[in-house]
């Protein structure tokens, strides 16, 4: 049984009820720092809520090439893995783990029974689909209508944001995945900046020292 003191803590609005039959209802699981949690073609059972920890969610080609979505934080659910839930769709994301991260894994049935019991859950998974949306918009519009350079320097402010630090545990090869673009491209891109000063690369790691948003590379 989940702790509904943790529950509390992540969701203050949910009525007292709502917690307590999401304690009872729902399972705590621990996903390692690379694992998968969800793969394109899975039947999805169950709706996922981070606790602890970030997960990326990103579409895989034919090709097995990335293509970076969204990042999930503590409190924050999948609103995708929920559309095709509902639907009862096989998934058409990935999900993995970027650090050691913690999960609450709550089935199906209850997720729809709960929109018409409590307001606030469905006030919760309205808050997801707009949340998610809007992500998604941010990141048409990177591709769209974003030069590289000014994508990379967005992703990178990205990162920073997400993971709360200026050390970003990503390799070229990984950026070149997220964006969609060469190992050849990025890699230059990145020297300009390092060439510039706005960032030191080390190994697997960038470190961020300043970033521009309004120049160009």
């Amino acid at each position: 049984m989940i702790d509904e003191q943790l529950l509390t803590r992540l969701f203050p609005s949910f009525e007292p009820l709502l917690i307590k039959n999401m304690a009872e209802k729902s399972e705590i699981r621990e996903i390692p720092a690379g694992e998968l949690l969800m793969k394109t073609g899975q039947n999805i059972r169950s709706t996922t809520i981070v606790t602890t920890g970030l997960l990326k969610i990103f579409r895989e080609d034919e090709e097995g090439g990335e293509f970076f979505m969204y990042y999930l934080g503590p409190g924050q659910a999948c609103a995708l893995s929920m559309i095709c839930a509902t639907k009862q769709e096989t998934s058409q994301i990935m999900a993995r783990a970027m650090t050691d991260t913690e999960i609450i894994s709550i089935p199906l049935e209850y997720m729809d029974k709960w929109m018409t019991e409590y307001k606030s859950w469905y006030h919760f998974v309205l808050e997801s689909y707009r949340s998610r949306f809007e992500e998604m918009l941010v990141t048409v519009d990177q591709i769209a209508f974003r030069h590289m350079d000014e994508r990379l320097l967005f992703y990178l402010q990205k990162q920073q944001d997400t993971l709360k630090t200026r050390r970003l545990p990503v390799s070229i090869t990984e950026i070149a995945s997220d964006l969609n673009s060469s190992r050849e491209v990025i890699s230059r891109l990145l020297k300009k900046l390092t060439d510039r000063g706005n960032i030191r690369m080390d190994k697997n790691f960038i470190d961020i020292l300043h970033l521009d948003l309004n120049g160009y590379i």
